[in-house]
């Protein structure tokens, strides 16, 4: 099936989906439930605990990001955008530490640390991620799934969590986003229009990573035409789900 008409991307999306910053104790609750569903439970890249909520000591210094299903009204996949500590004196985010060795910090140090942030957590839960191969994965993306609106599985929600991230970063002034990303994910966020930039060599974190910089700005001004209704919904969904926290 092709790619749904422009004018109604936007509308096949908010069919389907609701994306919701959260701000609220009660919502964060709900992106740490599904984060130990998918971290924990599934793919056991940390411990269980007995609250069903997976967190850390970043989170407190976070935005954080749902996605909801609006026909079961479930939340199903989240992720988060890390800060730097503001007047905290040699504070790294993850990817500095995990990528010292090889990291270009030419790239980094250069950039405001108020400016910048780590996307991390990025998760969908395991029933919209149920392809083969899908289950060893936080989060997929295909070839094949591009054009599929009938099934609400990607490309609304990966595509919707990465739009929401893009604007809930660009509604906080943070210009720079940094990701470990598989060097497949990057290529397929290229075609939404985003310059992927490798800033190190790829390192073993749960898998095969490569530490990677998006430019917020960039991303939003070269978007490729057929998603910017998409982006314009979810947009409309930040800033109504922050009016109303």
């Amino acid at each position: 099936m092709p790619l749904p008409e422009i004018s109604v991307l936007g509308s096949s999306f908010k069919k389907y989906f609701e994306i919701v910053p959260a701000y609220s104790d009660e919502l964060k609750n709900e992106a740490f439930r599904v984060r130990h569903q998918v971290y924990c439970e599934d793919l056991h890249y940390e411990s269980e605990q007995s609250n069903k909520l997976e967190t850390d000591d970043y989170d407190v210094y976070s935005l954080h990001l749902l996605i909801r299903y609006v026909k079961t009204n479930e939340f199903v996949g989240c992720t988060r955008i890390i800060l730097p500590q503001s007047g905290v004196t040699g504070y790294s985010l993850p990817f500095e530490e995990i990528c010292a060795p090889t990291l270009d910090r030419s790239i980094v140090d250069t950039l405001p640390r108020n400016c910048i942030g780590e996307v991390s957590r990025l998760a969908v839960i395991s029933r919209f991620r149920q392809r083969k191969g899908d289950m060893k994965a936080s989060v997929t993306i295909s070839k094949d799934d591009y054009g599929t609106i009938d099934q609400p599985r990607f490309p609304f929600i990966t595509i919707g969590l990465y739009f929401g991230t893009i604007e809930l970063a660009r509604k906080h002034g943070i210009s720079y986003l940094f990701i470990l990303t598989e060097k497949r994910l990057a290529r397929h966020f290229g075609r939404l229009g985003a310059n992927v930039q490798f800033i190190g060599d790829p390192i073993d974190h749960h898998g095969r990573r490569i530490p990677s910089m998006l430019n917020v700005n960039e991303i939003i001004s070269n978007m490729r035409f057929i998603f910017r209704p998409l982006y314009q919904a979810i947009a409309a969904d930040i800033k109504k789900n922050s009016l109303d926290a």
